[in-house]
C-alpha cells in the first residue's frame, strides 16, 4: 500500500479528492519502472491533469501559479530577461515590482538555476510556478519561434537584403546541397512549425506578379500572413518538392507529395499539392496531426439523441451509413471515430482511401492508384475475398463503386462511406443519379448523416451578448427556446489568438431509414418530401442542431447561419 502521507504535492492532490491510495501505487511503480518523475506518471496513468499536477506543486511550495493563456506579459518585462537565458533555462518574466523579479519556472526545486539568474539579472527573482509546454509556447511567441529568429525576423532580414535566389541556381544548390542551415530551408521549416502552432489545417503559398501570398487556415478560415518576397518563390517551391519527394524539373502538370515532420515531439504528416498557375506553381499543404484522429464519438459534437442513433448505427452486422457534406466538412474525422469505436481484435476492417490520410492501427488500410488501375472499385472487390466485418470507402463517385457497396451490404457487411450532397434525403436523390437501382438503395442503406463543422466560443474569453433580432429571426425557435437560451460569444484572447474563437464542433443532421422513407426511395420521391416524412419521424435539420448550439452559448448564431443558411423549414416561432 501507498504511505498514507508523502510529504509532497501528492498530500494537495490526496485533500482534493483527485486521488486514491491504489491510483498513488500505481504510479509510484510506473515511476520507478520506467525511471520518470512522478509528475510524469500521474500524467501517463490518466488520473489527473498537468495543470492539475503544477497547481498542487504551486500549492505546496506557497507559490503562485499562473494560466500562461490567461496572461498578457509586458514588452517592457520580457527584455529585462534575453531570450537566450530564457531559453536555456526554460524561465520567462512575469513582472518587476521593485528590485523583485516574479520568474516563471516548471521547477521550484531547481535552486542553483534560480541563484544563477539572481546573478546574470541582479535581481532578486521570485519564482512563479506555470506548465512546461505552455512556458516554451510563451517563450516562442514572445521572442520567435527558434533560438536565433523567428518567421517574422526571417523575413524581414530577406526582404532588407537584395539577394537574388535565381531559379536555377536554387534548384541546383537545393538537389545537390541540402543544407539545414540554408536560409530557404529555415524558412521552409519555419513556415511550418508557425502553422503547426498556430492550429492551422493548411498551408497556402500562392504566387502572384509582384509577391508571394502565405495563408494558413485556421478553424476553418483563412487568415494571411506577412508576404514573402517574390524572388524566393522558386527557392521555396524547389525546397517544398525535396522535402515531399516530387520531380522538382516537372513545372507543368499537377504534383503531389507527401511530407513527414517531427515538431516537438509530435509527428505530422503533410499532404502537398503543387498546381500549376499563370505565375507559377500554388501550393497548399495539408497538415495531418496523427493524434487528432484518436477522437471518441462523443468528443464529435453530437446532441444526446444522436450520440445514441449513432451508436445504433454503427453496431448494426450490415447496411451501407453514409457521411455527406462539401469538401471540409469533418467526414472523414467522423468515420474514423467510428472506426476507432469498432476496432477490435474479434473485429476485420479494411478502408479504401484515395489517398488514406492517417494511418490508424490494427485496421488495413488501401491506398487507391489510379496510375495502375487500383480504384475503389478493384480495391472493394478484392477486399471482400478478405472476409472483413467492416468496410469503409472513402467516397462513392461513381455507379460501379456505389453497385459493389451495396452488394457488400446486402452480403453482410457494414460499409461506411462519404458523398458529397448538401443534406442527408439529396443523398438518396445522388445515389440514384449515380445509377444505383431504387430497390437497392431502398434495402441497403440503414441512415445517412450530414454535417457541417462550426468554430466554437474561445473557453477562456466568452461572454454572455445579445444576438441580432435578424440572427434569431433566420433561425426556428420558439419562445421558450428564446427564454432559456445562453447566447455567448468570445472577446478574443491570448487563448484564440484574438479571435474569440478556438476549436471547431460538428453540427449534423442525421436520418434513419424506416419503413416510410425506404418505400419513398422505392418510389424515387423527391428530396424534400423525404425531408418532411425524416423531420417528422425526429430528425433534426443541420440549422436546427446549429440553432441549439449557438442557443447553449457554444458558438454565435452568426457562425452557424454562415454555415448552413436558413433552408426548407417553415419557422418555428411563427407557429405561436
Amino acid at each position: 500500500m501507498a504511505k498514507a502521507t508523502r510529504g509532497d504535492f501528492v498530500d494537495i492532490l490526496i485533500k482534493k479528492g483527485a486521488l486514491g491510495p491504489d491510483q498513488i501505487e500505481e504510479a509510484e511503480r510506473l515511476a520507478s519502472s520506467s525511471g520518470i518523475k512522478m509528475q510524469e506518471a500521474l500524467v501517463k496513468t490518466g488520473y489527473v491533469t498537468l495543470p492539475e499536477i503544477m497547481e498542487a506543486i504551486a500549492e505546496f511550495h506557497n507559490l503562485q501559479f499562473v494560466d500562461l493563456e490567461e496572461v498578457e506579459i509586458p514588452k517592457a518585462i520580457i527584455e529585462l530577461v534575453p531570450e537566450s537565458v530564457a531559453r536555456e533555462n526554460i524561465v520567462l518574466p512575469l513582472s518587476l515590482e521593485g528590485n523583485t523579479l516574479k520568474l516563471i519556472t516548471s521547477d521550484p526545486t531547481n535552486f542553483d538555476v534560480i541563484q544563477k539568474l539572481t546573478f546574470i539579472l541582479n535581481k532578486d527573482v521570485q519564482p512563479v510556478l506555470a506548465d512546461h509546454e505552455q512556458i516554451r509556447a510563451a517563450i516562442n511567441r514572445h521572442y520567435g519561434q527558434s533560438e536565433t529568429e523567428s518567421m517574422d525576423s526571417m523575413l524581414v532580414e530577406f526582404t532588407d537584403t537584395a539577394i537574388d535566389f535565381t531559379q536555377t541556381e536554387q534548384s541546383k544548390q537545393a538537389a545537390e546541397d541540402d543544407y539545414s542551415d540554408a536560409p530557404v530551408v529555415k524558412l521552409c521549416n519555419l513556415l511550418i512549425q508557425e502553422a503547426v502552432a498556430l492550429r492551422a489545417s493548411d498551408i497556402h503559398v500562392e504566387p502572384f506578379a509582384d509577391r508571394v501570398r502565405v495563408r494558413y487556415r485556421i478553424d476553418g478560415v483563412l487568415a494571411e500572413r506577412d508576404s514573402v518576397p517574390r524572388r524566393l518563390f522558386s527557392a521555396m517551391t524547389s525546397r517544398l518538392k525535396i522535402m515531399g519527394a516530387i520531380d522538382i524539373a516537372e513545372k507543368r502538370r499537377p504534383q503531389d507529395g507527401r511530407i513527414k515532420v517531427n515538431i516537438q515531439g509530435r509527428h505530422f504528416d503533410l499532404r502537398v499539392s503543387m498546381l500549376p498557375t499563370v505565375h507559377g506553381q500554388s501550393t497548399v499543404m495539408r497538415i495531418l496531426d496523427r493524434s487528432n484522429i484518436q477522437v471518441s464519438i462523443r468528443d464529435l459534437g453530437f446532441g444526446e439523441e444522436d450520440y445514441l442513433r449513432f451508436q445504433q448505427i454503427i453496431k448494426r452486422p450490415n447496411g451501407i451509413f453514409l457521411v455527406t457534406g462539401p469538401t471540409g466538412s469533418g467526414k472523414t474525422t467522423t468515420l474514423y471515430a467510428a472506426l476507432n469505436e469498432l476496432n477490435r481484435p474479434d473485429r476485420k476492417l479494411i478502408t479504401a482511401e484515395d489517398p488514406v490520410e492517417y494511418y490508424l492501427p490494427g485496421i488495413n488500410q488501401v491506398e487507391v492508384k489510379h496510375k495502375i488501375g487500383l480504384d475503389f472499385a478493384r480495391i472493394i472487390r478484392a477486399m471482400l475475398r478478405q472476409a472483413p466485418n467492416i468496410i469503409l470507402v472513402g467516397e462513392i463517385r461513381d455507379k460501379e463503386t456505389a453497385e459493389i457497396a451495396v452488394q457488400a451490404s446486402l452480403t453482410g457487411h457494414l460499409v461506411f462511406s462519404t458523398l458529397h450532397t448538401n443534406d442527408a434525403p439529396s443523398a438518396i436523390t445522388r445515389l440514384g443519379d449515380i445509377g444505383v437501382q431504387p430497390f437497392l438503395i431502398a434495402s441497403s442503406v440503414i441512415a445517412i448523416l450530414a454535417q457541417r463543422l462550426v468554430r466554437v466560443n474561445c473557453v477562456k474569453c466568452k461572454k454572455p451578448y445579445k444576438p441580432d433580432p435578424a440572427e434569431i429571426r433566420s433561425v426556428a425557435h420558439t419562445e421558450e427556446m428564446l427564454a432559456k437560451a445562453t447566447f455567448m460569444k468570445g472577446t478574443g484572447c491570448n487563448h484564440c489568438n484574438q479571435k474569440g474563437f478556438r476549436g471547431r464542433k460538428g453540427i449534423f443532421e442525421m436520418m434513419k431509414l424506416n419503413s416510410a422513407i425506404r418505400e419513398m426511395t422505392f418510389n424515387m420521391a423527391p428530396s424534400p418530401d423525404i425531408r418532411k416524412v425524416a423531420r417528422a419521424n425526429g430528425m433534426r435539420t443541420l440549422l436546427e442542431d446549429g440553432t441549439a448550439k449557438a442557443f447553449s452559448g457554444l458558438t454565435t448564431l452568426d457562425e452557424v447561419l454562415s454555415t448552413c443558411h436558413a433552408e426548407f423549414v417553415e419557422l418555428e416561432s411563427t407557429k405561436k
